[in-house]
């Protein structure tokens, strides 16, 4: 039944569009209309045009980031189809799949964003560097990219390459300011070193903002921002080597700004107008992040090209947060990551007349050190305090024990812990890969791929509890004294049991992750494939605080089934392109709560899940002056099966949807250029109803659709330009993430109002 749901949604997306261009085609076209831009995908490790790329991906170019004012990744996740943001600017879904996990189990990501060729650690998304200053292109490749990129990529990529040195000399400065109190200056200069041979290209820009939440407690901003990045680029092209091409990108980004879960409070006349935070201790997150990339190319031969992209990366994350959000001191946290990353890949490039294709070796380790100090709040569990006096141990009935429990919680409502944990782990990663293509005949070419994967996972577990409260006093329980004093100490005992070390636990995996596919040409113009191919997101190891346990668990895999239509129409000037996809999921990586606190939880492998839906993207530039572009998405997840047999709280997922998973994504923009210096462009982008949770409660977490329409409009000549600029020009209310239980909210954005001046040289 979903296999005929798939294709019968693949037949209507082609049916539309061949009828829709046939109609178009049989129009003349104006005289002035110009070809869509021409981009070359590179987020497969082969350079090939948009329409030569089956995978659905979505480009955005360094000509739409100025032109609608792009300041960072989100802005583009906003406008994407089938992409959206998870708890505000943190992170993300492709067709409704976070960028970290779906089900609140495993260690790994589901979708990296690789900035020139460095792979940003999935826990650096919010304090990354992901400005879009000076940036050349932007990829998100849309569904497993496992054969290529392997580990944290079953969801999809984002891959992120800067601009290129030019022996041009040339430059350009911006200063942006906004009725939000966000400021920036940026700059850029590009030029020759020595002529021909070695260019070099130097970006910086800093930013500064107040944020929209204010601390009524701290009298202080909730999430200001201060951040600088500067990016220094070099191309080599020796006269002595001229088929050799060498590029290198260092990069340092220093940021302070909110903590990943920046709430609102929601208990105030009018929680959009009345930004306000209640949290004593600070909520923010600094972060430092260092790349060094090295990437070289040599042509062997016209057909050949061997390429060599070695990359290191380290993040230093300092985050502390308010657990309580509360004027009291009565939790708070301080998390301190530091995450280092080197990574080398050879890959040989091959086109030939029929075959063309690569193969490649992938060695990569990350070293990651994290360290936890929190002050913890954990209710006092009734339900385990029954059971134990219940038990022999204590021997009373349940009457009795019930009446117990209910008077010892009353007394001790929560049990407040000091808590720190150090929490080393190393991941290897050894990976040989191919993938290629095969032309049988004129129209029909046969695709395919693999990737063998050998991980080794390392982790340690050293941490300290101390019980920071105070335990009733028995004799003022009457005959109950025994009881309570047999109480206070089983909190003690619970408390001890997270006080301890875990040894150091090694786990290897293995996967191979096979790609078959074929593709049709129906002339020069039109193309249609199907590829069938395996995704994978590596096992591990995860720590149960309350006893201080490192638990394994395995691999995730899926299998994917994905057709695709590529189409050119209007000579070339109108792009239309689709596609269509189903994605079986199997042993899922998810968290099971054993029963006697919040902290008794462990990753265990018990889910199994789908999803389908297609992507429909159109871009026409009918003439020099205008042009516009469209998309369309929609996705639908479920979670199918829940199979744990630990503990009686496990969360039973099954029949829920995914989280931050809109059914539908839509996105549209026009630009017009009118020759005479003039210049705007509007855009908007819209999700559908989602849901911030899974489980039974899903339909009390209900996130509702939400239209984002931007706008820029201004006058530029070849050496300056100024502009005005707006975000949510209608000012959409809307909520990111909710939890009304603790009248607290993350909310969108309001609109802003900016202005940016600009030269260039």
């Amino acid at each position: 039944m979903r296999s005929a749901m798939l294709f019968t949604s693949v037949s209507l997306v082609t049916l539309l569009t061949l009828g829709g261009a046939h109609a178009a085609k049989a129009e003349v076209a104006a005289a002035d209309a110009t070809e869509v831009e021409g981009i070359v995908v590179t987020g497969e490790k082969a350079a090939r045009s948009l329409q030569e790329t089956t995978t659905s991906v979505a480009v955005t170019t360094a000509e739409k980031i100025e032109r609608e004012n792009v300041v960072n990744f989100f802005d583009i996740v906003q406008r994407t189809a089938n992409v959206s943001e998870t708890y505000g600017p943190s992170g993300f879904t492709i067709r409704g799949i976070s960028n970290t996990n779906v089900s609140g189990g495993g260690a790994g990501g589901l979708a990296t964003v690789y900035v020139d060729g460095a792979a940003i650690p999935e826990r650096g998304l919010n304090g990354g560097p992901l400005d879009m200053w000076d940036i050349g292109q932007v990829e998100i490749l849309r569904g497993p990219q496992s054969t290529l990129q392997g580990r944290n990529a079953l969801a999809g990529a984002v891959v992120i390459r800067s601009a290129e040195p030019s022996f041009t000399f040339g430059g350009r400065v911006r200063g942006l300011v906004s009725d939000a109190d966000d400021r920036s200056l940026a700059a850029v200069l590009t030029g020759s070193i020595v002529e021909d041979q070695l260019a070099f290209r130097l970006a910086a820009e800093t930013r500064r903002a107040d944020g929209f939440v204010y601390n009524v407690t701290r009298k202080e901003d909730e999430a200001a921002v201060d951040a600088t990045t500067i990016r220094g680029k070099l191309l080599f092209t020796p006269s002595a080597l001229p088929d050799l091409t060498v590029r290198t990108v260092w990069l340092h980004d220093k940021r302070e700004g909110g903590y990943v879960f920046t709430y609102s409070r929601t208990d105030v006349p009018d929680i959009y107008d009345d930004r306000i935070s209640e949290g004593d201790a600070p909520n923010l997150s600094d972060t430092t992040t260092d790349i060094l990339t090295v990437e070289a190319d040599y042509d062997l031969s016209d057909r050949l090209n061997l390429s060599s992209v070695t990359s290191w990366i380290r993040v230093d994350n300092v985050s502390k947060y308010d657990a309580d959000d509360t004027a009291q001191p009565l939790a708070f946290g301080i998390q301190d990551e530091v995450s280092k990353t080197l990574s080398q890949e050879l890959r040989l490039n091959y086109q030939g007349e029929r075959l063309s294709g690569l193969v490649g070796f992938w060695y990569s380790k990350r070293d990651r050190d994290y360290e936890l100090t929190s002050l913890a709040t954990v209710e006092t569990p009734k339900p385990t305090l029954i059971a134990l006096m219940t038990s022999p141990l204590f021997g009373l009935n349940l009457p009795t024990a019930t009446f117990a429990a209910d008077t010892y919680a009353a007394a001790l409502p929560a049990i407040l812990v000091d808590f720190h944990s150090v929490t080393p782990e190393e991941i290897e990663t050894v990976a040989l890969f191919a993938d290629g293509r095969y032309q049988l005949t004129d129209k029909l070419s046969l695709l395919a791929g693999f990737r063998y994967d050998r991980e080794q996972n390392t982790l340690t577990n050293d941490q300290t509890a101390t019980f920071a409260g105070t335990l009733p006093n028995p004799a003022a329980f009457g005959p109950l004294a025994p009881v309570i004093g047999g109480l206070n100490q089983v909190v003690l005992g619970f408390v001890g049991q997270a006080n301890a070390s875990a040894p150091t636990t090694t786990r290897d995996f293995e996967a191979f992750l096979p790609k078959l596919g074929v593709k049709y040409d129906f002339n020069d113009d039109i193309s249609a494939s199907f590829v069938v191919q395996r995704g994978y997101r590596s096992g591990g190891s995860t720590v149960n605080i309350a006893r201080s346990n490192v638990v394994a668990y395995d691999p995730e895999f899926t299998w994917n089934y994905e057709a695709s239509l590529r189409s050119e129409w209007l000579d070339g000037t109108l792009l239309v392109n689709a596609n269509a996809y189903y994605v079986d999921w199997s042993d899922q990586q998810v968290t099971v709560n054993l029963g006697l606190n919040l902290y008794y939880y462990q990753t265990e492998n018990a889910g199994s899940s789908h999803l389908y839906g297609f992507e429909i993207e159109i871009n026409h530039a009918p003439t020099n002056q205008f042009s516009w572009y469209a998309s369309l998405g929609h996705t639908k997840t479920e979670f199918e099966d829940f199979d744990v047999e630990l503990g009686a709280l496990s969360l039973d997922l099954s029949g829920t949807e995914f989280a931050f998973a809109p059914h539908w994504t839509f996105a549209a923009g026009a630009d017009w250029r009118w020759g005479n210096g003039f210049v705007a462009n509007l855009n908007a982008g819209y999700r559908s109803d989602a849901y911030s949770e899974v489980g039974a409660q899903q339909a009390d977490a209900k996130i509702k659709a939400r239209t984002l329409v931007n706008g820029k409009i201004g006058y530029e000549t070849d050496r300056w330009g100024v502009f005005a600029y707006g975000k949510n020009l209608l000012n959409e209310e809307y909520v990111q993430y909710n939890q009304p239980s603790l009248s607290r909210a993350m909310l969108g954005d309001p609109r802003v109002l900016g202005v940016i001046l600009e030269t260039r040289w």
